[in-house]
């Protein structure tokens, strides 16, 4: 399977567990997700400054009806550290996809703290968590993510491993 199919088997997932808002800070890794959210008239996306302003974004999304998603990267997940309290004191259903970096391959030393530590962060804060490893698991893992979240309005984060996205190199 291609990536461009499991990131369309992703999207086609999201657009049935009734998601119609995703919240981004722009990123390679989210790019064809992003791309499809732009492209369908139905889905609201909304780019953001941080990604911090995620959390909030999906409380009131929630507030007003709606069902949200917030894309980003491991890194952002250590700007959220704080706002994600909202999501466990409020107890609103929120599903986060995290692109990981600082895992394989990775040729910057600054995300390999936040890399290496997303997954202990997410949980201490409340966030039950589930991990793609492959983009065979992919689209099956978000469907449940989304699934656990609505029905038990607690926050799920998907972190989408770095060797399956494939290695990242800096390009001058």
């Amino acid at each position: 399977m291609s990536s461009i199919n499991w990131q369309q088997a992703v999207y086609d997932v999201i657009k049935s567990g009734g998601i119609n808002l995703i919240g981004y800070v722009p990123d390679a890794g989210h790019a064809a997700l992003i791309n499809s959210a732009k492209a369908d008239d139905a889905m609201r996306d909304v780019v953001m400054t941080s990604e911090e302003e995620g959390i909030p974004l999906c409380a009131g999304a929630w507030l007003g009806g709606m069902r949200s998603l917030l894309l980003m990267q491991s890194s952002g997940v250590g700007n959220c550290v704080n706002m994600l309290s909202l999501q466990r004191t409020a107890r609103f259903p929120m599903v986060i996809l995290v692109t990981m970096r600082g895992e394989y391959a990775e040729f910057n030393p600054w995300q390999i703290p936040m890399g290496s530590t997303t997954q202990a962060v997410l949980e201490i804060c409340g966030f039950k968590v589930e991990r793609v490893a492959s983009e065979a698991e992919a689209a099956e893992t978000v469907q449940a993510a989304i699934d656990f979240a609505f029905n038990s309005n607690v926050g799920v984060a998907v972190l989408l491993s770095q060797k399956m996205l494939g290695r990242k190199k800096w390009v001058e």
